[in-house]
């Protein structure tokens, strides 16, 4: 990464044509109140703002995927209930899915380096509290606040790429890099997770490294803000954080029935406030999101596509290891280092997708994904039910491509696809779809699995079709969509 970083500097005049058009309040008016550390260079340093945005990306991820492999034992000691284990996993997603697109607004109005060196802190402080958890509520409720830390620092991480990156093409390859380190927190947190003996050590060492991130941001990194400045709108977000948790919470409920009575006056909520917040949207001035950017046909493909490979992508394989340990007996660091296949090649592809620009379009490049992933995952089928972990290397790998081109080319279309002042609010837009529907495709996954007479190994067949059904009208709306470019 190194090679990279010292390749894409941006030429000193090039750096002060960025601080001009940002402003210098835009630069210079937030000093003293820009968080822990040191005041922001008076430059933008595009190679440590890479590097640290990145780290901070890995961490997250690392964080969010940490109970994949764990999920047996923690459960076990925490002594959850099988109709209350999807909280465990769905408690991060859920801080993620509400606050991403208000963490995305607020960065670009209030300083990106603010809210991304605050949301790293409290990462690191709320992971740590992870491991010290004793019962389902507390680490449930550590998980929440996770995912809402996290949202904070993935939001305005590439906002900060952005300012850093004022050329398109140093751009496209910076959130190449971003979207691999996405990848490679994936890849990483199995194997690390399965090698220690108490799942509380994962949280602690992860709260640590995110400690040091966030120290080091706050020396590094130069604020920037769009300029168009105005008041928060906490309306607006009240209305769509309220709307997002009840929708989430319906969805992880209703994997025990969908016509229960809780279940569909959290969805009736959630319609009302969505409702109510398009119309505070409509009026406010200075609105978290533009609703014209629905005419846009990359916006919406962006939305599209981090919908899809939440629910398709994460939503089976945040659940399928716990499968593999309980249908073929694997231990969790055998199950770590076996999706570590899958994961490893998604951030090799992700890092070396960048030289697709100019041959192969963004949506094309998602429309790919998900056709590999839909193809992997049907050649998945079967193999637990025969017990051989070897049959799903093909899968495996097939699968691993497709998600490195989609963890490429999102957060590329996520930015581009908005106007440059407002890219932390587009990767905000783009997010919260996508871990609403991890959110769903985790629920729907486990009531699937779980939920059929014939046995866990043939729930996860059909959880396996259902994935590839859903990539698949993943690939054909995001190449379907029409409206301005």
């Amino acid at each position: 990464m190194s090679g990279f970083i010292e390749r894409t500097k941006v030429p000193e005049r090039d750096a002060r044509a960025e601080r001009g058009a940002q402003g210098v309040r835009g630069v210079r008016g937030v000093r003293g109140v820009q968080g822990i550390g040191a005041e922001p260079a008076p430059a933008s340093r595009p190679g440590a703002t890479l590097a640290v945005t990145s780290a901070a990306t890995a961490l997250a991820l690392m964080t969010y995927t940490a109970p994949a492999v764990t999920l047996v034992d923690t459960a076990a000691e925490l002594h959850t209930a099988p109709s209350a284990q999807a909280w465990l996993l769905n408690g991060t997603p859920l801080g993620l899915a509400a606050v991403l697109l208000v963490a995305g607004s607020l960065a670009d109005d209030h300083g990106r380096r603010r809210v991304f060196v605050w949301g790293t802190l409290a990462l690191a402080l709320t992971t740590l509290l992870g491991g010290l958890a004793t019962t389902t509520l507390q680490f449930t409720l550590t998980r929440v606040a996770q995912g809402a830390s996290s949202a904070a620092l993935l939001a305005s991480s590439l906002g900060l790429l952005v300012h850093a990156f004022p050329s398109p093409r140093d751009r496209l390859r910076a959130t190449g890099v971003w979207g691999a380190f996405v990848s490679a927190g994936i890849a990483v947190s199995p194997p690390l997770s399965g090698s220690l003996p108490d799942w509380r050590l994962v949280y602690w060492l992860l709260g640590a490294a995110t400690l040091l991130v966030a120290v080091v941001a706050s020396r590094v990194l130069t604020e920037s803000r769009s300029p168009r400045g105005g008041r928060p709108d906490l309306l607006g977000a009240s209305a769509f954080g309220a709307a997002t948790v009840a929708l989430i919470a319906a969805l992880t409920l209703g994997r025990d029935g969908w016509l229960r009575a809780p279940v569909g006056l959290l969805l009736l909520a959630s319609a009302v406030l969505l409702t109510a917040f398009v119309l505070v949207e409509r009026r406010t001035a200075t609105p978290m999101i533009d609703l014209g950017l629905l005419r846009r046909a990359d916006f919406v493909a962006s939305s599209l596509g981090g919908l899809v490979t939440g629910l398709a992508v994460i939503g089976l394989f945040t659940f399928l290891p716990t499968v593999l340990q309980r249908t073929l007996g694997m231990s969790p660091m055998a199950t770590a280092w076996l999706f570590l296949l899958w994961s490893g090649l998604s951030f090799v592809v992700a890092l070396q997708a960048r030289r697709l620009a100019g041959r192969v379009a963004p949506r094309t490049q998602l429309a790919l994904g998900f056709a590999l992933h839909a193809v992997g995952t049907l050649t998945l089928l079967g193999a637990v039910d025969a017990g051989s972990w070897r049959r799903m290397l093909p899968g495996l790998v097939l699968a691993g491509i497709g998600s490195g081109l989609l963890n490429a080319a999102l957060p590329h279309l996520a930015v581009e696809s908005v106007p440059t002042a407002r890219a932390a609010m587009g990767s905000g837009a783009q997010q919260t779809l996508r871990y609403v529907g991890s959110c769903a495709g985790v629920a729907l996954t486990i009531a699937i699995a779980t939920g059929t007479g014939g046995g866990l190994a043939h729930g996860a067949d059909l959880a396996m079709t259902v994935s590839a059904g859903l990539a698949t009208l993943g690939a054909v709306g995001v190449m379907a969509v029409r409206g301005r470019g």
